[in-house]
């Protein structure tokens, strides 16, 4: 069992936890994730690591609240304790060498974003941190991102918040003025990458993409999170748990993850309202 350190609700949905996990903390990374079950009968999803602290033993998470799972998780409290809570998986984020970055987060991806930019910013990378959100009430960490970054470019596609446009106009807009780095770092929905990725790629700019395709076990065992990419002219497979999760922008089939990130788009949706049932009947 893992106790819940702390709680925080960041927007009406997304949610922070800190996890009393020692061996996890221990091990931790920037880029790489966990995988959870709330109670003993639920389901296993995987959750990259927001933040960690070695010390005190806790591994940070940040969810959106989308499903019956993350619904059954949001509602847990501090001091309460979930089943299980395995990691860390997957291979960390390569910074090593990297002395000019660009961080592009998008939405909820910004949990996974920042402690790249963060790592990077410790080791003294000029870190440009460029994030995005579809409108003010849904920002989250823009204190934690200013603080790591060089320059902050804020994006949201209403004008609330920040400049109003998508994360990719600021992009062009450094890259066609000449400016070069050692790699452009995306993170977020994958429709999100994929325009990040078509930006880049004329310019010839290192882009790197965080996948978060369906995943079951983290193991490579079970091919739920396969992706298909190319390399040296030809497809082939790679699964995002033990490959990834971060792959070379330039050879991931975006539409084909897309396509296949859907494919439980209704299942959830059941999922969250037997959920939201099951608690209106437990606070009958």
């Amino acid at each position: 069992m893992y106790r819940i350190a702390k709680k925080e609700i960041l927007n009406p949905t997304v949610t922070f936890m800190s996890i009393e996990a020692p061996l996890v903390a221990k091990k931790a990374e920037p880029g790489q994730f966990i995988i959870l079950r709330v109670d003993d009968a639920g389901e296993r999803i995987p959750l990259t690591i927001a933040g960690y602290d070695r010390e005190k033993g806790t591994v940070d998470i940040i969810f959106q609240i989308v499903g019956g799972t993350t619904m059954k998780l949001n509602g847990k409290n501090e001091g309460e304790y979930i089943s299980d809570f395995v990691g860390p998986l997957g291979n960390k984020t390569e910074i090593d060498g990297v002395k000019k970055a660009v961080i592009v987060g998008g939405g909820v991806g910004c949990a996974i974003a920042y402690p790249v930019a963060k790592e990077l910013h410790e080791v003294g990378c000029e870190v440009t941190s460029i994030i995005g959100f579809r409108n003010s009430d849904l920002v989250i960490l823009e204190d934690k991102f200013d603080e790591v970054s060089d320059r902050l470019f804020r994006m949201s596609d209403d004008g609330s918040w920040g400049e109003k446009g998508v994360v990719t106009a600021p992009l062009k807009t450094l890259l066609e003025s000449g400016e070069r780095f050692d790699v452009v770092i995306a993170i977020g929905p994958a429709i999100m990458m994929k325009f990040v990725t078509a930006t880049t790629k004329p310019f010839g700019q290192k882009t790197i993409v965080s996948m978060n395709p369906i995943m079951i076990d983290g193991t490579g065992m079970c091919g739920g999170c396969r992706l298909t990419v190319t390399e040296n002219g030809k497809k082939v497979t790679k699964f995002a748990c033990v490959d990834g999760p971060d792959f070379d922008a330039f050879t991931v089939d975006f539409d084909e993850a897309m396509m296949r990130g859907r494919m439980y788009a209704d299942f959830e949706t059941h999922a969250r309202e037997d959920a939201c049932n099951l608690f209106k009947k437990e606070i009958k």
